[in-house]
């Protein structure tokens, strides 16, 4: 394994920077919208608010380590040297879990926007023709998938700028607060994992360090401009969407909604929740055939497009060092001699995330992937601290702000979110649909994976 060529050095500060907001950008055109039937505007403002401050917190932890180990494993291989081999692979199926669930999620919005003008297409088969095409690419080389990500990861920021300027006049703060907490704070706590989507996958930056010219000085700088830019622009989203004209006229489409005698939205029966909120905002403002529509909407495929990309890219990374250092099979830790690019994970994350796509809906996706990243952090956390004692000498070159407030703060913030998620989408009427027993399903195949395969692997050398 060990002789395996090796990941080629290529990614600058720049291309840092559009690769951490293209990771996550698509969490402002879709997904987030998904927590307002549950928490209502106030609600998901409330849990968007908690998960920004546990972001914040977590990012300025991580970069930490991402700047003393800059390995393409990510928090696998932090956990490794900071937990002991156990708990490194904990963290190593936790990481897994985030980003090979949220492509899928991903790739079927890129078939629900397309559907917007075609409606006789099948998204499930375009998210899976997508889901192919951006897996060649990778396969293809690092420096066209990253250069890839920057160009659209620019047109998506200057995509959601422009829906600004259009939408941001007509919203107001009586839409806003239109039937603001349907649900109470039950509702709030729902709306958890769709304001994770607003950031999920950030920490992607510090699994493509390996591969990056100066990762003692780029990787902070990458982490640090991504995390602002999308700070401001998903409360730019949140803010000017539901401004507009309600939070249920993002969600459901106009076919469902109808005004009851005393002026308030009444949502029909069975209506399926949109993909699309930022194309049901816009046509609100500009007519569908409005040729800014379409420019929007097809810069918007973009944004989706360009996660789609970036997180097929950081999950080859996190399944290939799992699979170089022997915590999975070995054919999946092998870099192509040719392109230098995890060829066996990222081809393995395809096959995940195809079955993913025909057996689950976005919601599920989503839901299973932000309990994947709400796994990951505390353990993170706590992989700062025990390094800050066990190896005190370790170069630093950045080192986290008011340690260690802010590795805690991230570290009981994501176990709140961690345990309130577990709870609400747990459904003891049909507990097989349920996502908590998909979780904890993944967790029991790990754990059963490391008792029979792992350790026996150990003690047999």
């Amino acid at each position: 394994m060990t002789d395996s060529p090796q990941l080629r050095k290529t990614l600058g500060p720049l291309t840092l920077w559009g690769l951490g907001v293209g990771y996550v950008i698509s969490g402002e055109y879709f997904g987030w919208n998904l927590g307002l039937p549950a928490g209502g505007s106030v609600g998901l403002l409330l849990a968007f608010l908690l998960v920004t401050t546990m972001y914040v917190t977590f990012v300025f932890s991580y970069a930490e380590l991402a700047c003393a180990i800059p390995r393409a494993g990510g928090g696998f291989v932090y956990g490794i040297r900071g937990l002991g081999r156990l708990g490194g692979y904990l963290t190593g199926v936790a990481q897994v879990m985030e980003f090979v669930f949220a492509p899928p999620a991903i790739a079927m919005a890129v078939g629900a926007n397309l559907q917007i003008w075609f409606p006789e297409v099948d998204p499930r088969w375009v998210a899976i023709a997508c889901y192919f095409l951006f897996t060649l690419l990778n396969i293809w080389g690092v420096q066209q998938a990253a250069t890839f990500e920057l160009v659209v990861a620019i047109l998506a920021v200057g995509e959601i700028l422009l829906f600004a300027c259009l939408v941001g006049p007509h919203a107001s703060l009586a839409n806003f607060t239109a039937n603001p907490w349907p649900h109470g704070w039950q509702g709030c706590f729902a709306a958890l994992p769709f304001a994770v989507w607003f950031y999920l996958a950030i920490e992607g930056v510090a699994n493509v360090a390996e591969e990056a010219r100066n990762p003692q000085r780029d990787i902070a700088i990458g982490f640090g401009s991504a995390l602002f830019t999308l700070v401001v622009l998903s409360s730019t989203v949140m803010v000017c969407a539901v401004g507009v004209g309600g939070w249920e006229r993002v969600v459901y489409s106009s076919r469902d909604l109808s005004l009851n005698s005393t002026g308030s939205l009444v949502i029909a029966p069975g209506a399926v929740m949109s993909d699309s909120p930022l194309p049901l905002a816009l046509t609100q403002v500009l007519t569908k055939d409005h040729a800014m529509s379409h420019l929007l909407i097809g810069i918007g495929g973009l944004g989706l497009i360009a996660s789609l990309n970036g997180i097929i890219l950081i999950a080859g990374r996190a399944i290939f060092e799992m699979g170089r250092v022997g915590f999975l099979p070995g054919f999946l830790g092998i870099a192509s001699t040719r392109t230098r690019t995890p060829i066996g994970a990222l081809l393995a994350n395809f096959g995940i995330g195809v079955a993913a796509i025909l057996l689950a809906d976005t919601g599920r996706l989503i839901t299973l992937a932000a309990l994947g990243a709400v796994t990951l952090y505390p353990l993170c956390m706590q992989t700062v601290i025990n390094l800050r004692k066990s190896e005190p000498d370790l170069p630093r070159p950045f080192r986290t702000p008011c340690y260690p407030y802010f590795p805690r703060c991230a570290q009981i913030l994501s176990l709140f979110v961690l345990g309130t998620m577990l709870c609400v989408n747990f459904d003891i009427n049909a507990p097989a649909t349920s996502v908590t027993v998909w979780y904890a399903a993944v967790l029991l195949i790990a754990f059963l994976y490391y008792a029979l395969v792992l350790r026996q692997a150990t003690d047999s050398r």
